[in-house]
This record gives C-alpha cells, structure tokens and sequence, in this order.
C-alpha cells in the first residue's frame, strides 16, 4: 500500500508495528496531521473562530481525518461543521451549504472527491473570501492558500523498498508500516493578495515552497 490515510483505522493493518496479514506499505498518517493544519489557521488570521470542515464520510479513511480535525478543533476551541460530500454530484450542494454558514476558512480533508474537484473547491474558498487549508501540494497549486502534508514523492520512493524486500522472499506481515518522516508546507500568495491575507514571516519562513 502507498497512500492511505489510516490504514489500521480501516482495517488494512493490525497495527503498524506487526501488520499481520499480506498488506504492508506507507500510511499518510493524515489524522496525526490535523492540529498542525489547524493551527496554521490560527497563525494566518489570529482571530479565526469558525471553520467548515469539508470531506467525505462515507469513505473509512476520510472519516477518520475528520474525526481527528473536529476533535482537534474542539480542543484549541474552534467553531466547527463539517459538511460531507459523497460524490461530485453533490458538491455544489456542500459548497452552497458551507457559504450560508459564513465561516472564516475552509478545511478540505483527502479524499478522491475533494481530490478531483480541488480546483473548483478553491475557486470557490476564493469567492468566498474563506482562507483554505488541503493536504498537500496539488490543492494549492490549484488555487488553495496552504497545504501541509506529508511528501508524497518521498513516500513513493520509500514504498520503492517494501517492492524489494518482498521480490526477495520478505513477508509483508513481518514489515512494520513506515510513517511519513517529511512534510511539506506550501504557500499559495497570489491566493493570499486575492484574499487581502498578509501571510505571517514565521509561515513563510516555514515554507517548503512559495507560489508567487
């Protein structure tokens, strides 16, 4: 496995330590990552105290990055709802829900829906006026304002490992799951100067890239 978000959350994996079974590989560990994405909020607009989280909850791994966030918000004392979105014939209808709910930004958790519509959903936070926070690189380079995640190259190359010790006669049961050891934080400012939001030094500082 390369990308899942939590895989003993769904049931892929006993535990990361001892696998168990005949699936072994990387996890994205996204629900580990949901404070930190909450707190760049904070950080970007001090005075942030309502968020729409946007995801889809029919899909077991999504769920779980969208309990972690809720949880998340609720302990650094956010206002939270989270809108779920099951298919793309029903985003336009999350989206209009999430804009008669004002909230100051919009959190996108990873699934293949919100992956797919990542353009039209920053579009949209734009419209809005919503700073957006997304996994990663690809959201922000379709418009978002910031993405932290872990780096999708480096784990691609990792999982590159777990191919060769298994050609060579490993058990995937016996290989414990790798955790992402990078992340990446990416700053969209020309999102930033559309939205009238001076990003913070200490962020951009931070910053493994910077679109201009």
């Amino acid at each position: 496995m390369l990308f899942p978000g939590d895989p003993v959350g769904v049931g892929l994996v006993t535990s990361l330590a001892s696998p168990g079974g005949n699936i072994t590989g990387m996890s994205l560990m996204y629900p580990d990552v949901s404070g930190k994405r909450l707190d760049l909020f904070r950080e970007i607009i001090p005075t942030f105290r309502r968020i729409a989280i946007l995801g889809n909850l029919q899909n077991a791994a999504s769920a779980a990055d969208i309990r972690a966030t809720e949880a998340a918000a609720s302990t650094l004392g956010f206002q939270f709802y989270t809108v779920s979105v099951e298919s793309a014939d029903h985003l336009a209808d999350g989206l209009s829900e999430i804009a008669k709910n004002k909230p100051d930004g919009l959190i996108a958790i990873q699934d293949t829906v919100i992956l797919s519509n990542r353009g039209q959903i920053a579009e949209f936070a734009v419209q809005n006026r919503l700073a957006s926070v997304f996994p990663g690189r690809a959201y922000v380079a379709s418009g978002g304002l910031i993405g932290y995640g872990p780096n999708l190259r480096q784990i691609a190359r990792r999982a590159t490992v777990y191919v060769d010790k298994i050609l060579k006669g490993a058990k995937p049961a016996d290989l414990p799951v790798e955790q992402p050891t990078a992340f990446e934080l990416i700053v969209n400012l020309r999102v930033a100067r559309a939205l009238g939001i001076t990003i913070p030094f200490a962020v951009l500082a931070r910053a493994d890239e910077v679109i201009e």
